[in-house]
């Protein structure tokens, strides 16, 4: 999924980790990422997020996707900070699923919460080599 993925790479969004209904991405914010006020802008706070949620709740092999989901941003964010989303998988239920992500400073200083609800739909996750349940 990542080789097929050009706004995370476009933005420099790198891949950590990914394990069963986890995933871990990192990202700096540029200075074109901020708003008029000079902090980041929301709206890559929320895409940041929204890419862990998205490889966790596909990680487990079948395509996956946002059915609907809301953040909370607690802290701004400047130019040169480096955040790291960190998603996990909280229940899984049909085709349905729930995946809380937190977005902080690798210091531990939380920016923003996320929590995003996901449908599985027909067909094999890009990449994926079906040897997933």
């Amino acid at each position: 999924m990542n080789a097929e993925d050009p706004a995370c790479r476009s933005l420099g969004i790198v891949l950590e980790e990914v394990a069963a209904g986890r995933a871990r991405l990192r990202m700096r914010i540029t200075a074109e990422m901020v708003n008029g006020h000079g902090i980041a802008h929301g709206g890559y706070l929320f895409l940041l997020a929204d890419a862990a949620f998205a490889y966790a709740c596909n990680s487990h092999g079948r395509v996956t996707l946002a059915h609907s989901a809301q953040v909370t941003f607690l802290r701004p964010a400047a130019p040169g900070d480096e955040l790291v989303a960190e998603a996990t998988e909280r229940v899984r239920y049909g085709r349905n699923g729930v995946y809380d992500v937190t977005v902080r400073r690798p210091a531990g200083e939380v920016v923003a919460e996320f929590r995003g609800q996901s449908v599985t739909v027909a067909g094999r996750a890009p990449g994926d080599d079906g040897k997933h349940p």
